[in-house]
């Protein structure tokens, strides 16, 4: 027989579970794990992680729900203080790196070839191994033209990284602007990193 939790000790078990994963966590996950030895249904758990969500607005953290689930993270104003916690571990990348990466974000599937069209500047082999160490990219098919180039595309990982859960809720890129301002969004958004994500 199930066990029984009231509304607010399963809000509680949502926070305890939550901050203590390196890693966001799917409803899925949640029910099949920590909340396993409870009858819930996926429209109680939605209600009581809203209701975390919100008990959090205001807060220097929040919750907010990822491509591969539910998550604390810090807010973004704060990221330059922050960053002062791990003034040794704190990546730095190349303005080729972003730009790479933004192009990706935003053009995918893109080729590496159609990458430097863009640029105007061939892309290196490390600035792809970056990306793709990283996990922020992966190869995700190849286009039918001579070589057969791979076509890139982000991964969930990479709107893990930036807090959101789908593409479109990315910053919008204006047409025909220089995409300066995208890599400065990107970067803000990288001082900002949790010791668990930088490794």
């Amino acid at each position: 027989m199930a066990t029984k939790i009231q509304d607010d000790q399963l809000v509680q078990l949502l926070e305890a579970c939550l901050f203590a994963s390196e890693k966001p966590l799917s409803q899925t996950e949640l029910l099949e794990t920590v909340l396993a030895d409870f009858q819930l249904s996926k429209k109680r758990l939605q209600a009581a992680l809203t209701r975390l969500e919100q008990d959090y607005q205001g807060r220097g953290i929040g919750l907010v729900e990822t491509a591969s689930g539910w998550q604390f993270q810090t807010k973004s104003e704060w990221s330059p203080y922050l960053a002062r916690l791990w003034p040794e571990r704190s990546p730095r990348y190349s303005r080729a790196v972003l730009e790479t990466l933004a192009l990706i974000a935003y053009r995918q599937p893109i080729t590496r070839g159609e990458i430097e069209a863009v640029r105007g500047v061939s892309v290196s082999s490390q600035i792809m191994r970056t990306l793709l160490d990283r996990g922020w990219v992966k190869v995700v098919g190849h286009k039918e033209v001579p070589g057969r180039p791979g076509l890139y595309a982000t991964t969930k990982e990479f709107l893990d990284y930036f807090g959101v859960k789908r593409l479109d809720q990315l910053p919008p890129l204006p047409e025909l602007v220089p995409l300066g301002p995208l890599f400065n969004s990107i970067s803000e958004h990288t001082v900002a990193m949790t010791e668990e994500s930088q490794t």
